[in-house]
């Protein structure tokens, strides 16, 4: 029988956007609450909580990078996604039932580090299928994919709580790992092979290792998505011994901030279709050092929510765009920039917990100064990327 084929239209990214979703929600439900499931089913101390979070993030990143490099040499991307899928549901299972720190540990440095590679490689996905069928919209195509992922944060978290009340943390990780069934379904029901890009096939085993362009666009987004992270994490803290509000108050915060992230991260889909990727990423950094110089001088709660307007643009315009950016910088090579980006997400949010304790001594308005110094850095690195660019010599003149 023989396979689907690709429509001009794109139909397939209807699909994918359910997929996207899917994968989501299962992943949103079980995230935040890892580190209380060690501390409450495994009575793993400090240490042991943050080494299994740490050793799972690394291996996460090695196996997503070397996913990455292998998806753009062969025809295997929606293979790699349902196998990211079936390997994150076997993992999730084995979370349900498991209660020993060391066999968690070497399941969640393979099986569920494995699964980590399938975002990256639906957005790879994604950017090929778009590709093929010719849009003019794929900019703002992949910044509604990524949308998905904010929907599925805002749903996920509160379902997952209701879920461990009701059921413990068997009910919750079966429920995850349900979810990652009806993805692994999804993908192979839905979703087209695409066929080998011949260009790429013949010729990315002989490539260099990655430019000087991606490693100051990775060390950028590192600092500019660290930034956000470790602002996030004290956000709870800064308003409740700093500014002397409640919990709630934090949680009303954090909301809003994801809510105005939904609208406009397709606003700047919109907008990416019609302006140059580097402007509205160097914009976001740029509008991230008024946030920051903001939260550094805010005296009032109502001061916090009115500035997460400013929050969500910044987000919406780093994260929401910065797949795309990735992406353009190795267009031939979907899989590897992809992963690159993906991955400099994961570093950011390994730096969080360091820079937090760092704030805790000096006062957690520290953190949103430590998150301008971050921002301005990562700025900087943006613009001298963009100068090396435009001063670069094209291939073959």
């Amino acid at each position: 029988m023989s396979e689907p084929r690709v429509s001009r239209r794109s139909r397939p990214f209807v699909p994918l956007v359910s997929v996207s979703l899917l994968s989501g929600t299962g992943y949103a439900l079980v995230s935040p609450f890892m580190a209380l499931f060690l501390v409450k089913e495994l009575h793993a101390g400090p240490f042991a909580v943050g080494a299994f979070l740490l050793v799972g993030a690394l291996a996460s990143i090695v196996l997503s990078t070397l996913v990455g490099r292998f998806s753009d040499t062969r025809d295997v991307r929606r293979t790699l996604m349902f196998a990211a899928s079936v390997v994150g549901a076997v993992a999730l299972a084995l979370f349900a039932v498991l209660r020993d720190y060391w066999l968690l540990l070497a399941v969640s440095v393979t099986l569920w580090a494995f699964s980590a590679s399938h975002m990256p490689q639906m957005f790879a996905y994604a950017r090929q299928l778009l590709d093929r069928s010719r849009s003019t919209r794929g900019a703002f195509a992949i910044s509604g994919l990524r949308t998905t992922l904010s929907v599925a944060w805002v749903g996920g978290p509160p379902l997952g709580a209701l879920l461990m009340t009701a059921a413990g943390f068997t009910g919750l990780f079966t429920a995850a790992a349900a979810m990652y069934v009806l993805t692994a379904v999804a993908t192979l029901i839905w979703l087209p092979r695409l066929g080998p890009d011949p260009v790429v096939a013949a010729d990315v085993d002989h490539r260099p290792g990655p430019r000087g362009g991606f490693l100051l666009a990775s060390a950028a987004f590192v600092l500019l998505q660290g930034a956000t992270a470790v602002g996030v994490a004290a956000m709870p803290l800064f308003i409740t011994e700093d500014l002397g509000g409640t919990a709630g108050d934090a949680g009303l915060v954090l909301g809003l901030c994801a809510a105005l992230e939904i609208p406009l991260m397709l606003g700047f889909g919109a907008l990416a279709v019609r302006f140059d990727h580097r402007v509205l990423v160097l914009a976001g950094g740029a509008l991230a050092l008024a946030y920051y110089s903001v939260m550094v001088l805010v005296q009032a709660t109502w001061q916090v929510m009115a500035a997460q307007a400013l929050h969500a643009v910044v987000i919406s315009a780093v994260m929401g765009v910065g797949i795309s950016y990735f992406q353009d910088l190795a267009p031939d090579r979907p899989g590897y920039a992809t992963t690159l980006y993906t991955n400099t997400a994961r570093l950011s949010a390994m730096t969080s917990g360091p820079l937090l304790g760092a704030a805790q001594h000096f006062g957690y308005r520290t953190a949103y100064g430590i998150g301008l110094v971050m921002s301005a850095l990562g700025l900087a690195l943006l613009l001298a990327d963009r100068r090396q660019r435009r001063g670069a010599v094209p291939e073959g003149a």
